[in-house]
């Protein structure tokens, strides 16, 4: 994708003072739905039929959910749509003359648009947009009458264009461009000509001019919200507009330069949290003044709910606009796109030809199309930025070689994360995979053959990244141990591995951290200097602390040996460690691949950069990172997965760490396996395991485990990759078939 400099204004040029809060009123639950997994909402304006939209991330077959708008206490489902998990819903009206349902599924990053009315697909799925996306907000340009959608993902955004004639739909990249954060939240002021946006666990607000241009925006804070902001949603004013800005329990009111109105609480249960807020301003049957909508997670449960606006407008003395409709018709409508561009362009001078072209066109008119890096040698161009690509190659620009899964585990738990691979000493093919159950529901670790078939699950407090310990000294015995890093209770899990690969509890099995610490990826590391074992532990804020493990008193006991900040301080998670070489590698998952010495003396005030993101190769979230040990310390490679394009980065194990390539995981359509979308974690060794996988073995874990009938299943899977597929022969022959992990 093009990206473009960010320009970010100072806070003190945007913000204007907000005056003491006005007043705050109470907001009434009016209707909810039953339980769904939802983050997201969107309105539907009809006369007859007022829906609330809504998305399905957790059900097993995912997709949005859609509800009778005027229903009571409980909201009425209408229809279920299931194109896989969906994070982003919206609506957009008069395409082509149709008022259009449009959503982006996670499974494939393909949008689909549904007629509104009915709910029925319209045309194939279009513009597929390779991302981890993340908001999702509609704007029409109050001066052409043009369709516009702005799509946020990790930091960075994208402006379409929609259009449609004689049945038939476009979206059209105009561009891409940087933005500070990975907005969770979107909303565009029709009286402003502004986009709006902020991120969970932030109060910033962000915002920018909604235009017909192909500039890169000016970026300016807007604001501080009372709270940490969890949606975003503009009212349509008389004559200017309202901004809602949602905390856990309730809506703050904003006007345009983000003078502080009033606030809203919402009443009717007890721990309310509340997020994708959407606006429905018509008058209805049941609610006169317009409603609010918003998914919600309350001592209830959660779904989606839906509050009356009246009362609150006239407690906080705020103009109601019922008149609002996204249909009506513009006057004196002058629409930039036009022939003298090609339609591919904006035409910016009535004197003559100025054409400004949108993302992938070039020329006097915008005429001629091109495509990012030619399509990396590996397909053809076929529209701007659209290629075909050849076979085995696709992705980015057609610039991933493609590899197909021979397998997948029986399905599991809740959202799953990292994995790990045991090696058997009495048995290579009877080797396990330990994999991780992070959620609530299934928490634990679970324990899987070759052949993907479950043959355990033990409790866990919600463990992440799972590593296994080969050969390690408890009193007189010498074991195995499988290590996580517990979020429930932020403490370092440990569990023994007995001869056939199942898990059993140990004494010590469970050490604490330091106070207030919060746990979240981990990794061990063995000494060739000293034998001593350590654990690391991360935290998001890139604090890393380090751990001896011993044995003492018959139980296992841990020690803080070193703390250090990962990386340049952006979040962190995964993390692996080379033992020949002493050195961890550890994902920052907005910014980099680094490399640290792993002893504890060794100097942590600088890492080694060995990929970055924006650096042509690598793209975030930087999450998993293995490594794949080769016949000697400078053999071997380091594979990394980026969430954002469901894609895995091949490195160099030996220093400086070279690029190898990228490669990406499609669906085994003979052997009925689905592809793998935004990987967390990963797991690889070249170890020979038997007549499965000679020359060893990747395993990722799939995010949306797609169901052969359709949807997304609510269980985690992993995916199996013969390593093979993945490697060149040449490559293969760096590594050791029969590398034993205990004999190092």
């Amino acid at each position: 994708m093009r990206s473009s400099c960010l320009l970010v204004a100072s806070l003190a040029a945007s913000v204007t003072a907000a005056p003491v809060v006005a007043s705050e009123v109470d907001l009434p639950i009016s209707a909810r739905s039953d339980e769904v997994d939802s983050d997201w909402t969107a309105v539907y304006y009809s006369d007859t039929n007022p829906l609330l939209i809504g998305n399905d991330e957790g059900s097993s077959s995912g997709g949005f959910r859609l509800f009778d708008l005027n229903g009571e206490t409980s909201l009425t489902e209408t229809k279920h749509e299931t194109p896989g998990r969906t994070k982003l819903v919206t609506t957009v009206y008069g395409i082509d003359g149709k008022d259009l349902i449009v959503t982006i599924a996670q499974p494939d990053s393909y949008f689909r648009l549904y007629d509104a009315a009915t709910a029925e697909q319209v045309g194939e799925p279009i513009g597929r947009t390779l991302g981890d996306w993340s908001a999702l907000c509609p704007w029409k340009s109050q001066d052409s009458g043009e369709q516009y959608l702005y799509l946020f993902g990790k930091k960075q955004a994208v402006h379409f264009l929609l259009r449609g004639a004689n049945s038939s739909y476009e979206l059209v990249e105009i561009q891409t461009f940087a933005v500070p954060i990975e907005a969770s939240a979107c909303a565009v002021s029709l009286s402003a000509k502004s986009v709006y946006f902020a991120t969970d666990d932030t109060s910033t607000v962000y915002t920018f001019a909604a235009a017909e241009a192909t500039t890169v925006p000016e970026i300016k804070v807007l604001g501080e919200a009372k709270d940490d902001v969890t949606g975003i949603a503009a009212y349509i004013g008389n004559d200017s507009d309202y901004l809602f800005v949602s905390r856990d329990e309730g809506i703050s009111v904003y006007d345009t330069s983000f003078a502080l109105l009033g606030s809203m609480t919402v009443t009717g249960d007890s721990d309310v949290e509340i997020e994708g807020l959407n606006i429905y301003q018509a008058p209805t049957e049941k609610y006169p003044a317009g409603a609010v909508t918003y998914a919600i997670e309350s001592d209830s449960g959660e779904g989606f709910a839906v509050s009356s606006l009246e009362d609150a407008f006239k407690g906080l003395g705020l103009d109601v606009n019922t008149a609002y409709d996204p249909r009506a018709t513009l006057s004196k409508i002058s629409t930039p796109i036009s022939s003298e561009c090609s339609f591919n362009g904006f035409h910016q001078s009535a004197y003559g030809p100025s054409c400004s072209c949108f993302a992938g066109f070039e020329g006097d008119t915008c005429a001629d199309f091109t495509c990012q890096n030619d399509c990396s040698a590996h397909g053809k161009c076929v529209s701007g930025n659209i290629c075909e690509c050849d076979d085995g190659w696709g992705g980015l620009y057609c610039a991933f070689k493609v590899v197909e899964p021979v397998l997948e585990t029986d399905a599991y738990g809740g959202d799953g994360d990292d994995p790990a691979i045991w090696i058997s000493p009495v048995n290579k093919s009877l080797s396990r995979i330990i994999t991780t159950t992070k959620s609530e529901q299934g928490a634990g670790l679970s324990v899987f053959d070759l052949n993907g078939k479950r043959l355990q699950t033990i409790t866990a407090g919600e463990p992440d990244n799972v590593d296994v310990i080969y050969d390690f000294q408890a009193g007189n015995r010498t074991i195995d141990l499988a290590y996580a890093a517990c979020r429930e209770d932020n403490t370092l899990c440990l569990f023994e591995i007995t001869a056939n690969g199942t898990l059993q509890t140990i004494a010590g099995g469970s050490q604490p951290t330091k106070d207030d610490y919060k746990v979240y990826g981990s990794c061990v590391y063995r000494s060739r200097k000293t034998g001593k074992q350590y654990l690391f532990v991360n935290a998001k804020t890139a604090e890393y602390l380090q751990y001896e493990l011993s044995w003492a008193d018959g139980a296992l006991q841990t020690s803080l040996v070193r703390n250090f900040t990962g990386g340049s301080g952006g979040q962190v998670e995964g993390c692996v460690s080379d033992e020949a070489n002493g050195w961890i590698f550890i994902g920052e998952e907005p910014h980099a691949l680094w490399r640290y010495g792993a002893e504890p003396d060794d100097d942590s005030s600088e890492g080694f950069l060995i990929g970055e993101v924006g650096d042509g190769k690598m793209y975030a979230d930087v999450e998993g990172v293995t490594l794949v040990e080769g016949s000697s310390a400078d053999k071997g490679f380091i594979i990394v997965s980026q969430q954002g394009v469901s894609a895995y980065n091949v490195y160099r194990r030996g220093a400086p760490h070279e690029y190898v390539e990228t490669f990406t995981i499609y669906e085994n359509s003979e052997k009925g396996v689905d592809g793998v979308s935004n990987t967390d974690g990963l797991a690889a060794i070249g170890t020979g395991l038997g007549d499965a996988f000679p020359n060893g073995l990747v395993v990722v874990h799939d995010d949306a485990n797609r169901l052969p009938e359709g949807g997304t299943s609510d269980e985690a899977s992993y995916k199996f990759i013969s390593l093979a597929d993945v490697l060149s022969d040449e490559q293969l022959k760096e590594l050791d078939a029969d590398w034993d992990p205990r004999a190092s």
